[in-house]
C-alpha cells in the first residue's frame, strides 16, 4: 500500500527528476543555436526600413525627428551666433578647461592633424596643402599672427564652432572637448 508520504516523495524525485533533464537539455554546447524561444516576437521583431510606411505611427513614417527639446549625447546647445559681438562675447564667457597636459596636447595636435592642417597647415601659417595646391584660392587665417595670440580660447573656440570669413563650421566634425584639445595644442606647440 502506497502512503501519502512516498506518494509525497515520487512526486518530489519526479519534479527533481524533471528539472535536472530540463538543466541538462538547456546545456548546449552549440553557440550558434541558442535554444528555443517562448516569445518569438520580441526576440524577433519585425524591422523596418529607414524610408518604409509604418503603421505604428501616426503618420506612417519610420523616419521620425526626435522629440521636440532632446538634446542628442555629446551635443550640448551652442547659444551664440555667428557674429562679432557674439564672437566676443565668447570669448569673454567660455573657458578652456585645459592647461597644457602633455596627454592633451598630443591629443590636440591628432586632432590638428586631422581636422586642421589640411588648411592652416602643419605650422599653423596658412599654407596647408589645400591652399598650396592651388585647389582652394582664398588664404587660410595664420594661426600664428599676433591677432589670433592674442585672442582668448573662446573666441577660437567660436570660430571652430561656428566659423567665421571663409571657414565654416566644424561644430558637426569636432566634438566641443576636441575642440578645447586642439585650441590647447595651438597654444602650448604652436604659439611658442
Amino acid at each position: 500500500m502506497t502512503t501519502f508520504a512516498d506518494m509525497k516523495k515520487s512526486i518530489k524525485t519526479l519534479t527533481l527528476g524533471v528539472a535536472f533533464l530540463a538543466i541538462l537539455a538547456s546545456c548546449d554546447k552549440n553557440r550558434n543555436h541558442p535554444g528555443y524561444s517562448y516569445f518569438p516576437d520580441m526576440e524577433q521583431s519585425q524591422a523596418y526600413e529607414t524610408y518604409a510606411e509604418n503603421p505604428v505611427w501616426k503618420d506612417g513614417k519610420t523616419n521620425q525627428l526626435p522629440p521636440e527639446g532632446t538634446v542628442p549625447r555629446e551635443m550640448i546647445p551652442y547659444d551664440f551666433e555667428k557674429t562679432d559681438v557674439n564672437r566676443t562675447w565668447a570669448g569673454q564667457e567660455l573657458e578652456n578647461p585645459y592647461h597644457g597636459e602633455t596627454e592633451i596636447v598630443e591629443r590636440g595636435k591628432e586632432l590638428y592633424g586631422i581636422y586642421c592642417i589640411n588648411c592652416h597647415g602643419d605650422k599653423g601659417d596658412g599654407k596647408g596643402f589645400l591652399y598650396t595646391s592651388g585647389k582652394y584660392p582664398y588664404p587660410p587665417a595664420t594661426l600664428l599672427s599676433d591677432k589670433i595670440r592674442n585672442n582668448p580660447d573662446g573666441e577660437i573656440f567660436h570660430v571652430i564652432t561656428i566659423g567665421f570669413g571663409m571657414m565654416g563650421s566644424h561644430a558637426a566634425q569636432v566634438i566641443p572637448d576636441d575642440r578645447w584639445k586642439i585650441i590647447t595644442y595651438i597654444r602650448q606647440e604652436l604659439h611658442q
